[in-house]
């Protein structure tokens, strides 16, 4: 019954993610165990990757590698008390996991993904396994302020208790199309507050003509976190991609990511408005592609419509990416 239920809130059931495209990252970047390999970032794997892995291998039709792939996380990293993912497993260390706290995106992506292929495959399990974390994600990591409800970067580490200028979040840890899923998976409205706050925040930002940087303090008025750079960088990318997969990529709230990126893809400096780092991959390219695409129904490039994997995070964003715009915007393609 559950996995009926969530058919409504779930990507179509047809495999979105090109087979060809899925097999040469699949090569890439998921070992024969199930771990799917940050290779820019020392080789480790942690949740977000293990999430998206299992989010693609599901839009992608691939039931025996989204199974190796839980298998995997669920013996290695789902070991903490309360019943969320451990964030980073090393395997040149011992032991493996090198870091015992989460990190919420990464629990969401593995629960939506959980979701995805109970409904998508008729699995119970699956769907069960997601209803737990997402009800273990809420009570861990969920801060109520006034009319607001946070998502949290993590059990421990950004609080008011733990920084001056907290709480803390990060914007990109709110993955837009999981919000509605979780809601459905536990009956929880919780999760449509979630959704709210953080569309409200970026809404606030947009209005102010301002990025929202990765880091974030809501202390007060919100404004970038101390000790961590003031940029819309690696982590904030996703911003607008989890808008647009969503259906939420309004063009008022989409804007000062395009205005940020009207000379090309970068790491942006916040506070100046000014790139800092280009980045040409095809991976990032795509996400400033698929805003035009969405507001203005411009072409994809050609260059961009193939997939050819390069390092973890811009190919993840790349299929990512693909899948979202031949399900929501195939005249573009």
């Amino acid at each position: 019954m559950l996995a009926a239920a969530l058919l409504g809130f779930l990507p179509n059931a047809q495999a979105t993610v090109p087979a060809d495209a899925w097999a040469l990252y699949r090569q890439k970047f998921v070992t024969a165990e199930g771990r799917v390999v940050d290779d820019a970032n020392g080789g480790i794997s942690h949740s977000e990757s293990q999430g998206y892995g299992l989010l693609l291998a599901c839009l992608a039709g691939d039931r025996s590698t989204f199974a190796s792939i839980f298998a995997f996380t669920r013996t290695e990293l789902l070991i903490r008390d309360d019943g969320l993912a451990a964030w980073r497993w090393d395997p040149k260390a011992s032991p493996r996991v090198t870091d015992i706290n989460n990190a919420s995106d990464g629990d969401l992506l593995i629960a939506h993904a959980l979701a995805c292929a109970g409904s998508r495959w008729n699995m119970p399990a699956y769907s069960a396994a997601a209803s737990q974390l997402a009800r273990a994600l809420a009570k861990v990591a969920l801060l109520k302020r006034g009319n607001d409800v946070w998502l949290m970067p993590a059990a421990v580490g950004f609080s008011e208790k733990d920084r001056a200028d907290g709480p803390v979040i990060n914007p990109s840890y709110w993955v837009f199309e999981a919000f509605p899923v979780m809601t459905q998976l536990t009956g929880d409205p919780v999760w449509t507050h979630v959704q709210a706050s953080g569309l409200k925040l970026l809404d606030e930002l947009a209005k102010r003509k301002l990025l929202a940087p990765e880091w974030l303090s809501i202390k007060a008025e919100p404004k970038p976190a101390e000790g961590f750079p003031a940029q819309f960088g690696y982590n904030a990318l996703r911003i607008p991609l989890y808008l647009l997969r969503a259906g939420l990529g309004e063009k008022a709230r989409l804007e000062p990511f395009r205005q940020a990126w009207a000379g090309g893809t970068a790491v942006v400096d916040v506070r100046s408005g000014k790139p800092v780092e280009p980045l040409p991959d095809a991976g990032y390219r795509i996400l400033a592609a698929a805003m035009a695409c969405a507001l203005d129904k411009t072409p994809i490039p050609a260059e961009l419509k193939t997939f050819q994997p390069t390092l973890y995070y811009p190919s993840t964003l790349h299929l990512l990416s693909l899948s979202m715009l031949s399900e929501r915007y195939p005249q573009c393609m």
